[in-house]
């Protein structure tokens, strides 16, 4: 009997200049991309995001906004709401969380991604994009630990260095690419994880 393969799935953070990056990564995932993607923006808790509405609009493959104890889909795009930490639960369900904000910041990007390093290991992938301040560099650190494949995008090219500088100080091993460089990795390497 065939034991039936762990998924596979993408996470990434952002923050300042986060739509101008993710409008250069996410419109190049096909509408047949086979992984879940989740991703965390630093993004005013005083108000509804609109990120979900704004993606759905560019990309090719499905874009919502995360639901708690949602089951999590191959294929689709999944954005942190507004106010909310998002997690991965252990048997690939989202959770959202009002938990104390971390690096002042809520959702938060390590939440993320260490949770989904705790319930992927070795088939994930972290993507650290530009931002201003360090949220996302421990998580991607615990992406590496658990095997993970981990990208950041190169600090020179980015809007706000220090969240790459940072990712890539906590996360040596990290490769660090352009935008242009993550959509092939993307397209291409993270594919052949099982799923």
């Amino acid at each position: 009997m065939n034991a039936e393969p762990p998924p596979a799935a993408v996470v990434i953070g952002a923050s300042v200049g986060a739509i101008e990056a993710l409008s250069l990564l996410l419109p190049t995932l096909p509408a047949a991309y086979p992984l879940p993607v989740l991703v965390v923006v630093h993004v005013p808790p005083d108000r509804k995001s609109s990120l979900a509405e704004l993606f759905a609009t560019r990309c090719q493959i499905g874009v919502k906004e995360a639901e708690d104890k949602e089951a999590i889909g191959a294929g689709m795009v999944y954005f942190a709401p507004a106010d909310y930490h998002l997690l991965v639960e252990p048997d690939f369900t989202i959770s959202l969380s009002s938990d104390e904000p971390v690096l002042f910041s809520r959702p938060a990007i390590d939440v993320l991604f260490q949770s989904a390093a705790d319930a992927y290991g070795d088939n994930l992938t972290g993507v650290v994009l530009t931002g201003a301040s360090t949220d996302g560099a421990l998580g991607l650190q615990a992406i590496g630990a658990a095997g993970g494949m981990t990208l950041v995008q190169t600090p020179d090219t980015a809007e706000g260095e220090t969240m790459p500088r940072a990712a890539l100080a906590a996360c040596p091993t990290a490769r660090a690419l352009s935008l242009e460089e993550i959509a092939t990795v993307l397209n291409t390497e993270t594919l052949s994880m099982p799923r």
